[in-house]
């Protein structure tokens, strides 16, 4: 998990972190970068169902001002929840803690990155911004040569 800086007015997305499965996953593909587009795995869900992973890859989220970048993220078409898996952000050096009515989530170097309070309906929910990944193109529209 990498980070920076980011000023940003996109909205918030709603992340729930998720002690129960075994990895990352979103239902929309425009938010990944650098995937594997020929990435392919079935995950099967909590209410036993299956789905088809159909790529693989790495997110940007804005989490109070700065941007964590979340690698080995799935996208499953269709899929209608943001999931950050617990288990697979504790693999990235990082220490979750859940104390009382509340997650925090440490960086061994950074310190506290993630904060939130149990929902009413015992959930641990994220809001963060996604940083929509952009290409630019650099175009010369002078004849001059160098």
């Amino acid at each position: 998990m990498a980070e920076e800086t980011a000023n940003t007015s996109a909205k918030d997305e709603v992340w729930f972190l998720d002690s129960g499965c075994n990895n990352h996953m979103i239902g929309n593909k425009e938010w990944l970068f650098n995937f594997d587009e020929q990435f392919r795995e079935l995950v099967k869900l909590g209410d036993d169902s299956k789905m088809s992973v159909m790529r693989r890859g790495h997110l940007k989220l804005c989490i109070g001002g700065i941007i964590q970048v979340i690698t080995d993220v799935y996208y499953l078409p269709d899929f209608k929840n943001n999931l950050l898996s617990t288990g697979q952000l504790q693999q990235k050096i990082l220490t979750i803690v859940f104390s009382k009515d509340s997650c925090k989530v440490y960086h061994e170097n950074k310190g506290l990155i993630m904060y939130t309070q149990v929902s009413y309906n015992r959930m641990y929910v994220i809001y963060a911004t996604v940083v929509i990944p952009m290409c630019l193109k650099a175009a010369n529209t002078s004849d001059t040569k160098l």
